[in-house]
């Protein structure tokens, strides 16, 4: 008992000097939740209204229904249409224009001859993520004017039943509509609270030490493990409060469905943000200066967070010592738990494995930050 009241009275220690400084309050309540907003809604991997010019040099029926299929689809959007394929180098480079379909003269003949009919796609190949977008739309909207017309040709020569070898029927599960931001918020909370989380706590031996209240700290009867737990209850709950806001944002702002346990999300996210909190008392115990500090948690947590943690870039598809690195970002884990959850409704039996390394990082971190930390006056 006489533990337990030391380390609630160094948490509340802690939180007086957090209400106190108007900066760290504002960083760690009201930042999580702007970055939340702005990236929410500036974050999309929609490709939509793809910026297309058409060259018709056919100017058939069969060009012009082409042309009509392309112009009534939100995914492509029509922006000119060209008159001389000399005007396509400059549209591209300018980026007014993506896409250029370029439909050649005799392509309603071939077809009717019973023909191949080509079009010719020119894509502005320095966004390859919207160039291949763009193209898979575009021969999907081709391919379905083959379609029709491959069924009409049938039913003008009495084949009225035309059925297919191979029929696919797509359901999506989860995603119905493919919403790229019902997988972007839930780990965009997660990225966000890594690095703030790491960032606030980073701040908090090393403030001792610049400001000359260690030696108060020194001197009360206060054990190094009873400092370290009491300096993190505080920032625990603001950061549970951030995560709690940010599920209510994605929820009732980008209308995030939540389908599993909100109780479980709560205590993984509890589990999370203690070794990321850890990991920000562990440098600002190495380092004991502020500007230091907050430097190095930045390092080790913002491009590790955004790049090895699965968020932007399948880790599949890294290169195996690369993603022998991955194991020891938790931002990993805890990405995989937060979509799981929300968007499958799975629960802590089919998530154990993420869990298992969670509770490992962050005892492996509180008790390195415990043995960093060390109870004694400056040299002179």
């Amino acid at each position: 008992m006489e533990s337990f009241r030391r380390i609630i009275a160094i948490a509340d220690k802690e939180w007086i000097q957090v209400r106190r400084d108007s900066r760290s309050l504002v960083l760690s309540i009201f930042a999580p939740l702007f970055l939340i907003l702005l990236f929410g809604y500036a974050l999309s991997m929609d490709v939509k209204h793809i910026k297309t010019a058409i060259l018709d040099n056919d100017r058939s029926s069969l060009s012009r229904t082409l042309i009509e299929k392309f112009s009534h689809t939100e995914y492509i959007s029509v922006q000119a249409h060209l008159k001389d394929i000399r005007e396509i180098d400059g549209l591209l480079n300018s980026g007014k224009i993506v896409m250029v379909i370029v439909i050649p003269s005799g392509f309603g003949k071939r077809f009717h001859a019973g023909k191949s009919a080509d079009v010719q796609l020119i894509i502005d190949g320095s966004d390859s993520t919207s160039a291949s977008v763009a193209m898979g739309y575009a021969r999907g909207i081709a391919g379905s004017l083959s379609q029709e017309l491959a069924e009409e040709g049938l039913r003008h020569i009495g084949m009225t039943d035309v059925r297919y070898p191979v029929n696919v029927r797509s359901r999506v599960w989860y995603n119905p509509e493919l919403k790229s931001r019902n997988f972007i918020i839930p780990g965009l909370i997660v990225i966000i609270m890594s690095i703030i989380s790491a960032l606030i706590t980073s701040l908090t031996i090393s403030r001792e030490w610049e400001r000359g209240s260690m030696e108060s700290l020194i001197s009360a009867p206060v054990k190094g493990y009873e400092v370290i737990i009491g300096k993190l209850i505080p920032f625990i709950f603001i950061g549970m409060f951030d995560v709690l806001l940010g599920l209510m944002l994605g929820y009732f702002v980008f209308d995030i469905p939540i389908k599993g346990s909100i109780t479980e999300l709560t205590l993984i996210s509890m589990l999370f943000l203690t070794g990321t909190s850890s990991l920000g008392i562990m440098i600002s115990s190495a380092t004991k200066i502020q500007v230091l500090s907050v430097q190095i948690a930045l390092v080790v947590t913002y491009l590790p967070s955004l790049i090895l943690s699965g968020y932007i870039f399948p880790i599949p598809d890294m290169p195996a010592f690369v993603g022998m690195i991955t194991y020891i970002v938790p931002a990993r884990y805890m990405i995989t738990v937060s979509k799981n959850i929300a968007l499958k409704g799975i629960g802590l039996s089919l998530l154990w494995a993420q869990v298992i390394f969670l509770s490992i990082f962050a005892l492996t971190v509180v008790t390195i930050a415990i043995r960093k930390f060390k109870v004694m006056l400056p040299d002179n």
